[in-house]
């Protein structure tokens, strides 16, 4: 029986019919290419190239590492010490394996971790031990079914001083050779520029400019986005947009794993089981830092017991307040006494009426305290995953929220619960007890004692108050927060669409959708010439 196909199935299925009948077209020529490479002819003759050139840690290594997918020699310095020919090759089997070639050595390996051992022994071969360069080209292949067909060419990055060991034009001779490749007109410049520097200082983009005025053939990728300096956001999206240096190919922002995550190979699973592990302990208080939480914690709640004593002293001022006017007003006649319930409860709801807003203003405090210590959790922790430190972002501030909601809600209870005065027994318990040592009191006598007594009873509310408020700010906004926070993020884990922890941002999307239809009629426009 024929099933009709639903539409985006069809989108999809034409989609990878597309890209595998350009892999057909492409991957003939990119190895066409690298075997006259191979073969010396680009001595005669100047082959199609794409070579990525950038000043000292300006991040070439982490955007190769990217789309290669393997660790390459990173660090301080001038890292890239001689010219890396980076060979892509897509194979359908899930087989990893390489091979690494220079004069005439050549070494094959099948472990992704043994890149970087290869390329640093390879490049003291030909260039001896130390800082120094060489103009030897160092080959490595890699077959994978992770990788796309390309081939690239990784240049030394730019020095602007000398150091120990090296000679003193070591920038100069960096500069010729990085001109050696880009001054061709075949070659395509991927220019590496870092976000937190100065881009119309950048040597490398200066030196293209030179050889490509027009910029037809330049192409700049901006590196660690996350260290531009506060308020130049605008002028980095200035040069993403093509407004300041413009570029025929415009301009691409990257962020790749901090070098941290890179040492420890921290996978997806790896990296939210630190950030789950991390925010349980600062829930509990077992991370001590600089800014340990339960410490900032404890500045606000002093704070909020600084309150409640001054309203411990109010309470008293305000209750001889009362007494005061009510022996005035009632002087002369038969005092019922001053334990009038209505008298002591306008007395105490007025006074515990003035403590909310400073509660909920602890609560606010408090929240904002814990939600920026999770977010430093969560910066720290996904560092890499742009996806993940929105989603536990968002998931953070709309936990806290709620958290925050029920915290207010309880305590507002609480003072309600305060504002019944029902447990004004314990004032007659008290007056009971000084009956008993004193049994001549007068009623001007109680009259006196009464503010201390209502004092008394305030004190134990004060008392109260003053557990209750810290306890449920803890137990909703950090406790029961930190616990929903790690349930939202593990929940994730199990979604269907997983894929999209890796989601680029739509832009992107849109721009590679515009960019195949573009190609699609290119190719299509180039089979009607060729059928001419």
């Amino acid at each position: 029986m024929f099933c009709p196909l639903h539409q985006t199935e069809l989108c999809h299925l034409g989609e990878v019919m597309f890209q595998d009948q350009l892999k057909e077209k492409v991957r003939p020529l990119i190895d066409l290419i690298d075997e006259m490479r191979y073969l010396g002819i680009e001595k005669q003759l100047n082959l199609p190239a794409i070579v990525v050139v950038g000043d000292q840690s300006s991040g070439k290594s982490s955007v190769l590492e990217a789309l290669s997918g393997v660790a390459l020699p990173r660090g301080t310095g001038i890292v890239t010490r001689c010219p890396l020919l980076l060979q892509l090759c897509y194979e359908k089997h899930n087989v990893w394996k390489a091979e690494i070639s220079y004069c005439e050595q050549m070494h094959e390996f099948t472990e992704p971790s043994k890149v970087v051992n290869y390329v640093e022994e390879a490049q003291n071969d030909l260039a001896g031990e130390g800082d120094g360069i060489c103009e030897e080209l160092i080959t490595l292949k890699i077959k994978s079914n992770t990788v796309c067909d390309l081939t690239l060419i990784d240049l030394p990055g730019i020095a602007r001083v000398a150091v120990k060991g090296q000679p003193e034009d070591i920038g100069e001779k960096i500069k010729g050779l990085i001109l050696n490749y880009i001054k061709r007109k075949e070659t395509i410049i991927l220019v590496v520029v870092p976000c937190n520097v100065d881009i119309a200082t950048t040597e490398a983009l200066q030196m293209a400019q030179q050889v490509d005025v027009e910029g037809t053939r330049t192409l700049a990728i901006l590196t660690k986005p996350d260290l531009i300096d506060p308020g130049a956001e605008n002028t980095i999206l200035d040069i993403v947009h093509n407004r300041t240096i413009p570029l025929n190919l415009g301009y691409v922002i990257v962020k790749c794993r901090g070098q941290k995550q890179i040492d420890e190979n921290m996978s997806i699973i790896d990296v939210m089981t630190v950030f789950i592990e991390k925010i349980t302990q600062l829930s509990k208080g077992d991370i001590i830092t600089e800014g340990n939480l339960f410490v900032l914690m404890r500045k606000d709640y002093k704070q909020w017991m600084g309150i409640l004593t001054n309203s411990i002293e109010n309470y008293q001022k305000h209750v001889q307040e009362v007494a005061a006017e009510y022996d005035k007003t009632h002087r002369g006649s038969e005092l019922p006494g001053f334990s009038n319930y209505n008298v002591f409860r306008q007395v105490a709801q007025t006074l515990l009426g003035e403590l909310v807003n400073p509660a909920m203003m602890t609560v606010h405090s408090v929240r904002e305290m814990v939600q920026k210590q999770f977010d430093i959790l969560s910066k720290d922790c996904f560092e890499g995953y742009s996806f993940l430190q929105e989603f536990s972002k968002r998931n953070i501030e709309s936990i806290q929220d709620q958290q925050s909601q029920m915290a207010m809600g309880r305590i507002k209870e609480q003072f309600e619960m305060e504002m019944l005065v029902y447990t004004q027994d314990e004032i007659f318990n008290i007056q009971n007890k000084l009956d008993s040592e004193t049994t001549d009191y007068t009623e001007q006598d109680k009259r006196t004692n009464y503010p201390e007594l209502l004092k008394a009873y305030y004190e134990i509310v004060v008392q109260r108050m003053g557990d209750q408020v810290p306890m449920l700010i803890y137990y909703f906004i950090l406790k029961e927060g930190a616990k929903n926070v790690c349930s939202e993020m593990l929940s994730l884990l199990y979604e269907d669409d997983i894929d999209k922890i890796l989601q680029e941002d739509s832009c992107i999307e849109m721009n590679r959708a515009k960019l195949k239809a573009q190609l699609k009629c290119l190719l299509h426009a180039n089979e009607k010439l060729n059928n001419l």
